[in-house]
């Protein structure tokens, strides 16, 4: 699937760490969002490509899933959003994996020495966010957790587009985007395809 490119890959993009609680309101507009996404035809080749390229590798992501108690689907789709798919990666924000993370979050993982697996960083990567069983995992709460991953300056401080890491590629996605930590550009226009619209389309195929 290639390397992440610059100002596509979502570890660029702003991490805001402030709380946004799942509340029933939000929830309501994520099933709602979710209800109402089409995909334009000029993006459809690509969203099948990346739907396909993800599902090559669902018997791994099912044997971490079923360890840390996280639905497949949902680390074949973060990864596919932090690192293009590819095993050498952190999944804490696409940094490969013959070190410790050097973007934020930096450091990571804290155990063990690298080169690190896949599977280790991943599952720190994901305790970090401290998602596993206890997590809901309806459909809003999935999505919720997708927007949470990559942080909500979206919401927060351009709550007038909808976050590209979710909706890019989607009817609901023209522009505008985080093209470095910070950095807004209202002009600009993912190029990665959005996580719930990946969701969308393997229900579509029958896979979750």
């Amino acid at each position: 699937m290639g390397l992440p490119r610059l100002g596509d890959n979502p570890s660029l993009e702003v991490r805001t760490m402030a709380a946004v609680p799942l509340t029933p309101a939000l929830a309501t507009e994520y099933a709602a969002l979710f209800q109402a996404c089409t995909v334009p035809p000029r993006h459809a080749a690509q969203v099948t490509a990346a739907a396909v390229g993800l599902l090559q590798h669902r018997d791994r992501y099912a044997a971490l899933g079923r360890d840390l108690g996280i639905p497949w689907h949902f680390l074949a789709i973060i990864h596919t959003m932090e690192c293009s798919g590819r095993f050498d990666r952190h999944l804490h924000n696409g940094d490969p994996l013959t070190a410790r993370t050097t973007r934020a979050p930096t450091g990571r993982p804290r155990q063990g020495q690298p080169p690190f697996t896949w599977e280790h960083s991943a599952a720190d990567a994901l305790a970090m966010k401290k998602l596993g069983p206890g997590t809901d995992w309806s459909l809003p709460g999935m999505l919720y957790q997708f927007e949470r991953y990559n942080g909500f300056g979206y919401r927060l401080h351009h709550p007038r587009t909808p976050s590209p890491y979710l909706w890019s590629f989607s009817n609901h996605y023209t522009s505008g985007k985080y093209v470095a930590d910070g950095a807004w550009s209202a002009t600009a226009v993912s190029k990665q395809c959005g996580a719930a619209v990946l969701l969308k389309e393997l229900m579509a195929r029958g896979e979750v």
